[in-house]
């Protein structure tokens, strides 16, 4: 991938906890918090029997990622997330550690692309899906492997974030690792056109802004504030976005 690369925000959408529409990111970035809120309502398109197997955080993604697709379905997506469905495996060792059968269906829901797994179902998509786990690396990679689908001569993608708060069982401190709330985060890009312009590059900073989880509410703030610029890091490598 290049130093730097342009892009541009065609158009994207969000779906948190505290942010029940599109239109109060803003109030909410300046609040800074997050409350509890209902689930996410399920897309109408979406058939009875995948609703059933939807978890809070597929539901998010749902909500998040519906709104960014056109009818045709042709973008591809790249899903990115630092733990997935892991409270769901985490359910399913402990139903296993007391004698309790799992069933296959269960186990494919525990998987880290499960969800990405249901939208193509619920969806009828046909497009090229990727998914990452980047663990330390935070929102970048999902860009970077976006950038690289756009200079493949795709003409838009899909970028979904989405993770939410590991269950008490996972130890958090000293590490930034778990998120504040559900959030997913859809944002539909490409070389040129309309929107939010941006430009990615590398940053020779040295700092840590908390993994994954963190970085996504990290550069929703971002898209909704007045700053024209924002740097991620994780002590290895660090990242900056900046508003043209």
């Amino acid at each position: 991938m290049a130093v730097v690369v342009d892009f541009v925000v065609r158009e994207w959408n969000v779906w948190g906890q505290g942010m029940d529409c599109h239109e109060n990111e803003r109030e909410w970035s300046e609040h800074q918090t997050c409350i509890q809120a209902k689930k996410a309502l399920i897309p109408v398109r979406v058939s009875k029997a995948v609703q059933r197997r939807l978890s809070s955080l597929a539901r998010a993604v749902f909500n998040a990622a519906g709104a960014c697709i056109d009818s045709n379905n042709t973008v591809p997506i790249v899903f990115s997330s630092a733990h997935g469905e892991v409270n769901k495996s985490l359910e399913m060792l402990k139903n296993m550690q007391k004698g309790e059968e799992v069933s296959p269906t269960v186990f494919s829901l525990s998987v880290h692309n499960a969800i990405s797994g249901l939208f193509s179902i619920a969806y009828d998509y046909h497009q090229e899906i990727t998914v990452i786990a980047p663990g330390q690396e935070g929102i970048a990679p999902a860009f970077i492997e976006a950038v690289g689908l756009l200079q493949e001569h795709h003409t838009e993608v899909l970028i979904v974030f989405y993770d939410e708060p590991l269950s008490d069982f996972y130890p958090s401190l000293p590490f930034s690792v778990n998120a504040p709330a559900i959030c997913a985060l859809a944002l539909r890009i490409s070389l040129s056109g309309s929107g939010l312009s941006l430009r990615f590059c590398r940053s020779p900073e040295h700092r840590d802004d908390g993994e994954h989880a963190l970085q996504i509410f990290s550069f929703l703030k971002f898209l909704v504030a007045e700053d024209k610029s924002l740097v991620l890091g994780n002590h290895r490598h660090s990242w900056e976005w900046h508003k043209k």
